[in-house]
């Protein structure tokens, strides 16, 4: 059984979490600072991320939830996850991201995937409290697709990566087929293709046989 795994921001979804987040509270602009020296590995994950939470501090869970309730997934992204399910590929998004904004975006379109690891927002007294938790800040996402590989019983070498960012590199380099979405310069030498539409991913997977041409 092939397992194809995505990342969310960036790849999956054009919406940044953080930065949505960070308009609620005026820091959107120091958030996508952050965020993009991170994605082209200038600065550790974890490091960036931990700054952009603590940028959230005290930010109502009612605006947080507002904030969420935006994210979206990118064209034809619905589309091909509705149809690697049809054919029986086990789907995951993997992301550094925050779990209820993946939830928002995959209701929206009516869809939903296999697994999901991801990272939360914890929220005391209806309040951010600027931390974050979960096992994609400092864990990585090659332990999480080798972890689902073995879970349903798949070689690593059966898997497919899709994604764009440095925090992408460690599961793109173990994937049997790493495929850069619109990479980040430092990602893109280790990808094995490059695509920058939902489309054009579809036609790599039908290419390696795991979707039917249409």
């Amino acid at each position: 059984m092939t397992v194809v795994a995505f990342d969310f921001d960036g790849t999956l979804s054009d919406s940044e979490m953080t930065v949505l987040l960070g308009k609620r509270c005026g820091v959107a602009d120091d958030m996508a600072a952050i965020t993009e020296r991170a994605m082209n590995d200038e600065i550790g994950y974890a490091e960036s991320l931990r700054e952009r939470a603590a940028l959230l501090e005290g930010l109502a869970a009612e605006d947080a939830r507002a904030a969420f309730d935006e994210v979206e997934l990118r064209a034809g992204a619905a589309d091909l996850i509705t149809d690697l399910n049809d054919a029986g590929v086990t789907t995951a998004i993997l992301t550094g991201g925050f779990e209820r904004g993946v939830a928002a975006a995959l209701e929206d379109e009516g869809v939903s995937v296999d697994h999901i690891v991801s990272n939360r927002l914890p929220i005391e007294n209806g309040e951010l409290t600027g931390d974050v938790e979960g096992s994609l800040i400092e864990g990585t996402k090659d332990d999480a697709l080798e972890a689902l590989a073995d879970d349903v019983e798949t070689d690593l070498d059966e898997t497919v990566a899709v994604g764009d960012g440095a925090n992408d590199l460690p599961m793109l380099q173990v994937a049997g087929l790493a495929i850069g979405f619109d990479p980040k310069p430092a990602v893109e030498p280790h990808c094995d293709v490059v695509v920058t539409t939902m489309a054009q991913a579809r036609d790599e997977l039908v290419d390696e046989e795991i979707l039917e041409a249409e």
